[in-house]
């Protein structure tokens, strides 16, 4: 075999296309174990830095920032989102830098860009919220059209990992239903921009680490009151007003707290006791990815199959803003509409 590493590599090319012609060759590697890790498509992408331009879409995507030449958003929805462009395509979107208020695809006249239609929860818009529920980070690339205080002047550049914190649905500035995301910028380590792979559809046993380590990172978060969580926990006796499930733990009763409205951009909900809830873990789920939602007369419907499976439990010394659900309902139930209960 060839001593030298391009000379390997040609060889090992020659063969590939000789015998496994068709194939992926960072699969076939990968599955035969001939090589370590192979980038995947999600995380940073080796030998790309954070703030590195490219002069078109056919540069980003010959890199492997961005691969759709149209598409906003990279990826499925069984595996994620890779990234997405933020290039003032769509009239809802909000770029604060480090925060990004990011509308879903689809819905829009090719010919003049305007929304003419609602937008679906599917292809990458669906992708974005598998990224939410893994956790997985997406590539945000910005292009010389969006925000002049947060894009390039000509071009695009790779502006690093964020993670898409929060998903709804909303009437949008044209009228018609849209989806929207808020995305977080992540914090560099001293290791360099984190990477977290998405797992393959047969998941393998991860090495994982005998001697757990520490590192330290600088984040920014919403200050929650404690004494309001608690209050209306103990308020329900740590008992979820879905389900009427008290969990019990060897230190003492379980239950979280949830806000009906979020806290933070874009919702600006309030950190009140009439805009908190008591769940448990499962419910608490459900309602924050608007699988749940309840109406004004307090019954809870399960978006799943629109069914009602009950009213939600109340407490005369904590009263649940009508208000908050309401802008809960408006931002996760896509038909907008109160069931009727009288059947």
């Amino acid at each position: 075999m060839a001593t030298d590493e391009q000379a390997r590599a040609k060889v090992v090319e020659s063969l590939l296309g000789r015998f496994f012609d068709g194939e992926m060759r960072p699969e076939l590697v990968r599955d035969l174990q001939l090589a370590g890790p192979v980038f995947d498509g999600f995380g940073a992408v080796p030998g790309i830095t954070v703030g590195q331009e490219f002069d078109s879409r056919e540069a980003a995507a010959e890199a492997g920032v961005h691969r759709p030449l149209q598409a906003g958003i990279c990826g499925t929805a069984a595996h994620g989102a890779e990234s997405i462009v933020v290039s003032g395509g769509y009239e809802d979107d909000e770029d604060h830098g480090d925060l990004i208020i990011y509308t879903g695809q689809g819905g829009r006249d090719e010919r003049t860009g305007q929304q003419v239609r609602d937008q679906e929860l599917t292809r990458g818009n669906a992708a974005l919220v598998t990224s939410m529920t893994t956790g997985t980070p997406v590539r945000v690339i910005r292009g010389w059209e969006g925000d002049a205080a947060h894009s390039p002047t000509r071009g695009y550049r790779y502006d690093g990992l964020f993670r898409v914190e929060d998903h709804w649905s909303e009437i949008g500035r044209s009228g018609y239903l849209v989806w929207r995301y808020r995305l977080t910028q992540l914090v560099e380590t001293s290791q360099g921009q984190p990477q977290h792979p998405q797992l393959p559809t047969t998941p393998k046993h991860p090495q994982g680490r005998e001697t757990p380590v520490r590192a330290t990172t600088t984040t920014q978060r919403i200050v929650r009151s404690t004494a309001v969580a608690e209050y209306v926990k103990r308020i329900h006796d740590y008992t979820c007003q879905v389900c009427g499930i008290r969990l019990t733990t060897s230190i003492g009763a379980y239950a979280e707290a949830a806000h009906i409205r979020g806290l933070g951009r874009p919702h600006a909900g309030p950190d009140v006791a009439a805009n908190v809830l008591c769940l448990c873990p499962n419910h608490h789920t459900l309602f924050d990815f608007g699988m749940l939602i309840i109406n004004d007369d307090l019954t809870v419907v399960d978006c799943a199959d629109r069914s009602v499976i009950g009213r939600l439990r109340v407490r005369g010394a904590h009263e649940v803003g009508r208000q908050y659900l309401a802008y809960h309902r408006a931002h996760h139930d896509q038909r907008g509409a109160v069931l009727d209960n009288s059947q």
